[in-house]
């Protein structure tokens, strides 16, 4: 069983058939949510959940701890398919990704790690990656189980300069003028007549700024 069919046994036949048809759209929408960001919300609990309990005196160090789970979580996803190889892969991407960036700014002085950890390179405990991972994995959860589509897409040459302009300034504006609310406009014209189109019952469009706005900003929440 996929991790689209899972979603539709267990969640959404039960709660479509219970609901008000003028219900259904919308709370479908939220638990589609919810079940995208699966892992990412796994991780958020043991992050907070271990922060609240662990007691300094306990044999092992609460970052290897979190290091621990978050292997267990992402094997489990895998091992009953709720998560496919092929989004494994983008998360392993971005977990490499964000443990590069970790090592930058706290060798920078952006931000320090207090507690101590065996996982641990250069200041930055194994499992930060996981919280980079997070990202990705709700990104590729959430494309499949609405089934995403961006149209008009920009050029993707102009996609690829940008992208690479962002994660230039986030590195070099500890040396350089800062030019993130540039990039910021920069993103806003490009996409600008770019949108969502994903499937709920029927197909609905939305901006993808506007999309994007939101998911930053319940990311910032996390």
């Amino acid at each position: 069983m996929n991790a689209n069919r899972t979603f539709e046994t267990l969640i959404e036949r039960p709660a479509r058939a219970r609901l008000p048809l003028r219900v259904a759209g919308p709370v479908m929408f939220i638990l589609k949510h919810a079940w995208a960001c699966l892992f990412a919300g796994l991780i958020l609990i043991a992050v907070i959940g271990t922060k609240a309990i662990w007691s300094p005196g306990w044999p092992i160090n609460r970052y290897d701890a979190l290091f621990g789970i978050a292997l267990v979580i992402q094997v489990a996803m895998l091992a009953f398919k709720l998560e496919t190889w092929q989004e494994a892969k983008v998360i392993a991407l971005f977990h490499i990704t964000g443990t590069a960036m970790e090592w930058f700014k706290v060798s920078a002085g952006s931000w320090a790690y207090p507690e101590d950890a065996i996982f641990m390179i250069m200041g930055v405990p194994m499992f930060s990656g996981f919280m980079y991972a997070s990202v990705g994995s709700y990104i590729a959860r959430v494309i499949r189980l609405f089934d995403l589509r961006f149209t008009p897409y920009p050029p993707f040459w102009m996609t690829v300069v940008l992208a690479v302009a962002i994660y230039v300034n986030f590195f070099a504006h500890h040396f350089v003028p800062d030019i993130r609310l540039v990039l910021f406009a920069a993103t806003a014209v490009l996409f600008w007549q770019t949108r969502v189109m994903f499937e709920l019952g029927k197909t609905y469009a939305i901006p993808l700024p506007l999309a994007v706005l939101f998911a930053s900003f319940f990311l910032w929440i996390a």
